[in-house]
């Protein structure tokens, strides 16, 4: 619950950021429909491997996250129960998490000087 908090809180966030005129409309244009396109990914990937089908490979599911998708991606993890356990799916989500973060930061940083 706690990851789906956080995630809420991040969107709701960059959305009032947006609302302020502090980031330009389209960073939670890209965060809101990247973490859907995360969201789905996860859940087609997690309905793939109960049938034993073709997967999502990981790299996708990371290029997602770190585009700014980790917030779909973290919700989806919840949900489905789906990547939450591979300690290195895990370290390399959070390192996209971390990346993304620090450009959405630097990006703020760059807009506000």
């Amino acid at each position: 619950m706690l990851a789906i908090g956080g995630a809420v809180l991040f969107l709701s966030v960059i959305c009032g950021l947006a609302a302020r005129h502090i980031v330009p409309l389209a960073v939670p244009a890209v965060y809101v429909t990247a973490s859907v396109a995360a969201g789905i990914a996860y859940g087609l990937d997690k309905s793939a491997a109960r049938r034993g089908t073709w997967r999502t490979p990981e790299k996708t599911l990371h290029v997602l996250a770190l585009l700014g998708g980790w917030p779909g991606a973290l919700v989806a993890q919840r949900i489905f129960r789906h990547k939450s356990g591979k300690v290195s799916f895990r370290l390399a989500f959070w390192a996209t998490v971390v990346l993304n973060c620090g450009a959405l930061v630097w990006l703020l940083w760059r807009t506000a000087s």
